[in-house]
């Protein structure tokens, strides 16, 4: 009787235990989890990217380089993640989330969340990095927010076109710098081919995004992705650099909102006709692999 009491008694006791570890708040729909999840790593990403534009503009060269920014976007990326990656997958970008629907990979019906919530965390990011550098941004620019010229701070949250850049030739940059970033996530997630080690995704994509700021991140700062640019030019347009920051670049505003949306869809369809489709339907041991559509890959993980 003693040994039943006990038990009974150690029961409960690891009853309480694990009733301890439980969140007493959690939230069991899954559009509210994936917005939320979605809003962080994109605010993670963000973060990271504009506060290394930030210190790179306001230390005029004392505090990092260009590829101080390739950098802090690179590894932004890879943060976010980790931060999301399980949970609404981390696009962290429209051209992402608008691609991986076009490819049945995301239902169409998720999409406003999607491109809602990275809205939001952009939007949220450039308020944090003005809060964040707005003494050294006043310092450096004398209060005079300004768009364009030598003191110009709007580039810290948008991008912007070189002054020898048209806008056509800027359409295509971002149709193509889009285009890569796809096709080559399509080929990281592609389990027939050669997809990076089980928990290297973030930093394979992160390389990814390190590469294309290094290599053609110069005629317009290599945007490829709408929500990061729009959410921030708002902010901006909203904070004080007022309406310019939609005449500026022969209003260049809609390139990088429409453009990457093309070249996402572009290049991800490259990958597909000239790889995916034709990989052969077994594998060498004789068993039967799982269509690339429907299994987990990382382009439902991590993205940017």
């Amino acid at each position: 009787m003693k040994d039943l009491v006990e038990s009974v008694e150690l029961g409960v006791s690891q009853q309480k235990r694990v009733n301890m570890t439980r969140p007493r708040v959690w939230i069991k729909n899954e559009f509210v989890r994936v917005g939320l999840a979605e809003i962080l790593c994109t605010y993670v990403m963000m973060v990271f990217g504009l506060g290394s534009v930030a210190q790179v503009v306001t230390g005029q060269g004392a505090f990092g380089h260009y590829i101080s920014i390739n950098l802090g976007f690179g590894l932004g990326v890879a943060m976010g993640v980790h931060v999301g990656g399980k949970v609404s997958g981390a696009h962290m970008n429209a051209a992402v989330s608008v691609s991986m629907c076009a490819f049945g990979r995301l239902a169409w019906k998720m999409l406003p969340l999607y491109v809602f919530a990275q809205f939001l965390g952009s939007l949220l990011a450039a308020g944090t990095i003005y809060a964040v550098y707005y003494d050294a941004i006043f310092n450096y620019c004398g209060g005079n927010f300004t768009v364009t010229g030598a003191r110009a701070t709007a580039g810290i949250f948008a991008t912007y076109p070189a002054p020898y850049l048209s806008v056509l030739s800027g359409f295509v940059d971002q149709v193509f710098g889009t285009a890569m970033l796809l096709l080559c996530l399509m080929a990281l997630a592609d389990q027939k081919n050669k997809p990076p080690p089980v928990g290297g995704e973030p930093i394979a994509v992160g390389l990814l995004v390190l590469l294309i700021g290094i290599s053609l991140g110069s005629n317009s700062g290599y945007a490829i992705n709408p929500t990061r640019d729009i959410a921030p030019r708002i902010f901006t347009a909203i904070a004080g650099w007022g309406t310019e920051v939609f005449r500026a670049g022969n209003g260049w505003w809609w390139v990088p909102l429409v453009a990457p949306t093309i070249g996402g869809v572009l290049g991800g369809g490259l990958y597909k006709v000239f790889v995916e489709m034709h990989h052969p339907p077994l594998s060498k041991q004789g068993e039967e692999v799982t269509p690339l559509g429907k299994q987990e890959n990382i382009c439902d993980n991590v993205c940017v």
